[in-house]
């Protein structure tokens, strides 16, 4: 089965040819050049980007395939979580060729694919712990098997890769600061300045009161870079790259002892992390040594599979369409859709 996944959830166009689980193509188009003056994605703009790109880079994914639109047999796309103009465009063209070709079509959970990610070269048994960690989510997803999913804890304010970009506009380092922290970060001391680290008490709220909550938050450690800043301007390179690499242990001090934690507490053996700050060489590393002390595997997907890309969304639509799953075309995109 030859599946078409699309993937329009932020800022990335992207769009990939699936044969089973083999990946045939994959093509991201990127707008970090129609953000980068903002120092941020601005949404309406994210949007016209997707609508110019949409469909060059479905073209691109079946050349790259070596395929034809009359050779896919299924589509599958991003319903959720997202931004809405975003997943509109591709959702709607997802189930434009679907419809005109009569083929079947799965709405995919963005959080889903990012939490499948890693099946996509290896084969990870189930249960695990998944840390999915990117510039609009931090979770911490317990995967029993596959479409079951339990949430043990998610960000109460800023995501991790939102508070990347936030510190990097301070720094005056450009957009996306994810990356751009952490290569300056490498030549820098992380113990040079101490910053606060959020250990939150369990939430009630919705969640069973015997349920312990695992949750994150980067608020206050953004404010306190911008306070830090204000007071301390950045006077060379030596002094920008210990800002960045203790800014940098700070979120991942968080990331690391919250996932860990939560695999204790679930009796998990393996923790994945995912989502584009996992492409994060200190967080990578970090995940690796300090879970292998507790006798946890790490398995994180391959760099090209950590950012947003739509061979995931496609993975995910080929593992629901086994299972017999198909989405009516009234399937709209939800911005805050629940995994």
């Amino acid at each position: 089965m030859k599946i078409l996944g699309i993937e329009s959830s932020c800022d990335d166009t992207a769009a990939a040819v699936l044969d089973g689980t083999r990946v045939l193509s994959s093509v991201v188009a990127s707008q970090n050049e129609v953000h980068e003056k903002y120092g941020g994605v601005v949404p309406e703009l994210a949007s016209r980007s997707h609508i110019r790109s949409v469909l060059p880079v479905i073209r691109a994914a079946l050349d790259h395939a070596g395929a034809r639109l009359e050779d896919i047999d299924a589509i599958a796309a991003t319903a959720g979580p997202g931004l809405v103009g975003s997943l509109l465009v591709g959702l709607s063209t997802a189930k434009a060729i679907a419809f005109a070709r009569r083929l079947p079509f799965v709405a995919v959970n963005h959080l889903e694919g990012h939490l499948l990610s890693v099946q996509i070269d290896e084969e990870v048994a189930f249960p695990y712990l998944a840390l999915l960690v990117s510039g609009g989510h931090t979770s911490l997803y317990y995967a029993e098997e596959l479409g079951q999913y339990r949430c043990l804890g998610a960000t109460r304010d800023d995501a991790a890769g939102e508070a990347y970009d936030k510190v990097a506009k301070v720094m005056g380092l450009g957009f996306p600061g994810g990356p751009v922290i952490d290569r300056i970060a490498r030549a820098g001391n992380p113990s040079a300045i101490r910053f606060p680290r959020a250990r939150l008490k369990p939430r009630r709220g919705n969640a069973p009161t015997n349920e312990k909550r695992f949750d994150f938050s980067f608020s206050g450690l953004k404010t306190a870079v911008w306070q830090y800043v204000r007071d301390n301007p950045i006077k060379d390179d030596q002094n920008a790259a210990d800002l960045a690499a203790s800014f940098q242990e700070a979120v991942v001090d968080v990331l690391i002892d919250n996932s860990l934690a939560a695999a204790e507490h679930v009796g998990a053996q393996r923790l994945v992390v995912a989502g584009g700050v996992s492409a994060n060489s200190r967080l990578r590393h970090r995940a690796q040594v300090d879970a292998a002390a507790r006798g946890v595997t790490v398995h994180i997907p391959p760099m090209r599979y950590c950012t947003d890309n739509a061979a995931m969304i496609a993975l995910a639509g080929r593992w629901r369409l086994e299972r017999g799953q198909v989405d009516p075309m009234s399937t709209n995109a939800v911005a805050d859709l629940e995994l």
